[in-house]
């Protein structure tokens, strides 16, 4: 008797992005952002811009979500809000 198995068909990899409003100072703040965000689950990319004190953070919502990355910007000491559209 020979078993077949059927597996479920991966999703595929989906990004979402967010962008946040957050005070920064100086490039340091970008600094201390890009090098500790980058390391929350699921973060795929971050882009930090001084001049209009946002920070905008891809990421995977199967592995993170919107609640999630404000947490670990308030950890670092740099709370940060939703940009409103």
């Amino acid at each position: 008797m020979i078993g077949v198995m059927a597996s479920k068909p991966e999703k595929p990899a989906t990004k979402e992005t967010v962008v946040l409003t957050c005070d920064l100072h100086c490039q340091g703040c970008c600094d201390k952002i890009m090098k500790n965000i980058a390391w929350e689950k699921g973060v795929k990319d971050i882009v930090c811009d001084l001049k209009t004190k946002t920070v905008a953070v891809t990421y995977d919502p199967r592995k993170t979500d919107v609640e999630t990355l404000l947490k670990a910007f308030e950890r670092i000491g740099k709370p940060a809000k939703v940009k409103k559209a």
